[in-house]
């Protein structure tokens, strides 16, 4: 079992969000810059279809009426290619866009890659962290040490 976690983190809140441009279920890309004048709940998670990931990209999807009518954007951003996140969107029916980060180009950017550990190994990877992007593109809030089930009900209350 994965235990969750607060890693320590480079970025704070007040901070500038690092700028991004990353390929995006549904085609095309998608840019941080294009999304200003909105508040983006920009989810870092490890791993497509396992159990911790499915639970938290499904609370996001049942609770994304809410989340969009309060006029913000959800991405979810993993390692996995645009093959495996196409599935998963699919077979979970998420009406949200995840951004493929297989260059670890965003993860590193964000300072959520880093070492890990499961069943005494260690390995490098993506630690489950949320940043609240105001609609200026600075960060207004950071969670870290997700619970994954109980997450996006977090994320609302503090909109």
């Amino acid at each position: 079992m994965f235990l969750t976690r607060e890693i320590e983190l480079k970025l704070k809140e007040g901070d500038p969000a690092p700028e991004f441009s990353a390929a995006a279920t549904g085609g095309g890309k998608v840019s941080l810059s294009e999304l200003r004048g909105k508040n983006v709940i920009l989810y870092f998670y490890p791993r497509d279809n396992t159990p911790g990931c499915t639970n938290e990209a499904c609370a996001f999807r049942d609770h994304f009426a809410e989340i969009e009518s309060k006029g913000a954007v959800v991405l979810g951003v993993s390692t996995d290619s645009m093959k495996a996140h196409d599935k998963f969107v699919a077979k979970y029916r998420l009406p949200f866009t995840l951004l493929a980060d297989e260059e670890r180009k965003i993860v590193q950017a964000y300072g959520v890659w880093g070492e890990k550990s499961f069943l005494g190994k260690k390995y490098m990877g993506t630690h489950r962290v949320t940043f609240l992007i105001g609609p200026d593109g600075r960060i207004k809030r950071i969670w870290s040490g997700v619970k994954p089930k109980d997450h996006a009900r977090e994320v609302l209350a503090a909109m």
